[in-house]
């Protein structure tokens, strides 16, 4: 009796995930967002397990500095799907723990982060001769995420810079390479994060989210994730499994 309710129990926690509800509850209008980058490892055309289409993550409109809303979130505000985060070394998901100076006194604006978002000159701005990526290489503390930090994001709102490609990681020192085009930006909530058993063995974990509308999210104050755990090479820690204890999130206004 006790284990046939305990099934039920699971049965209905599950469901209530698939038709909006929220293990943490949280307000779907927060009072911040945290700022992370995601790659094609994540979200792309033709990726499981959703198998956009090219219209569905804005591909024929990607170009350096594009900042639209991917269509197909925009498509189904409060959906929740399932998102890859990549593999140990090839990771989807992807902090940044400081904004380099140089964000900021490129302007127009007097935030390093909001001049990132609404591409200032050297972030994206300005005709394809005008050096328009010089400041998006070399960027410090661009921190990979495995499972250890994706789990520390349940419960969070993310709003996210998507890149058509890979986004290549330096170790010793940490920095990352933020040049190429981007399909746009999401928003999301950070539902659960649990290990896969579906993909090879560096998989990393699969995050359930609750899609946000950039609109309503995009005048947010943004975090930055000051303690996403940071690797210490390509495969190292192997950190595949989200820990059932973790340590709670520390977040920074973004300068």
């Amino acid at each position: 009796m006790i284990l046939v309710f305990s099934l039920m129990l699971a049965a209905c926690s599950k469901e209530s995930i698939k038709d909006g509800g929220d293990k943490n509850d949280n307000p779907v209008n927060p009072d911040y967002t945290v700022f992370l980058v995601i790659d094609e490892e994540s979200i792309d055309n033709g990726n499981p397990p959703n198998n956009f289409s090219e219209t569905d993550v804005n591909d024929h409109i990607s170009d350096i500095g594009q900042r639209r809303q991917l269509q197909y979130f925009l498509n189904n505000t409060g959906k929740i799907i399932d998102l890859y985060t990549g593999e140990v070394g090839d990771e989807g998901w992807f902090a940044i723990r400081s904004i380099p100076a140089s964000w900021k006194s490129t302007g127009p604006a007097n935030n390093g982060l909001e001049n990132f978002l609404h591409p200032g000159p050297g972030l994206g701005a300005g005709n394809p001769d005008d050096d328009r990526e010089v400041l998006l290489d070399k960027i410090p503390d661009v921190t990979p995420l495995r499972a250890s930090g994706l789990a520390m994001l349940k419960g969070q709102t993310i709003s996210a810079v998507v890149y058509d490609s890979d986004i290549s990681i330096n170790y010793s020192p940490l920095e990352g390479n933020l040049m190429g085009e981007n399909p746009g930006m999401v928003s999301f909530k950070v539902l659960d994060v649990v290990k896969r058993t579906d993909g090879s063995s560096s998989s990393l974990p699969k995050v359930t989210v609750k899609i946000l509308n950039v609109d309503e999210t995009k005048n947010l104050p943004i975090k930055l994730f000051m303690n996403a755990p940071a690797p210490f090479s390509s495969s190292g820690p192997f950190d595949i499994s989200p820990p059932a204890v973790y340590s709670q999130i520390t977040l920074s206004d973004a300068p």
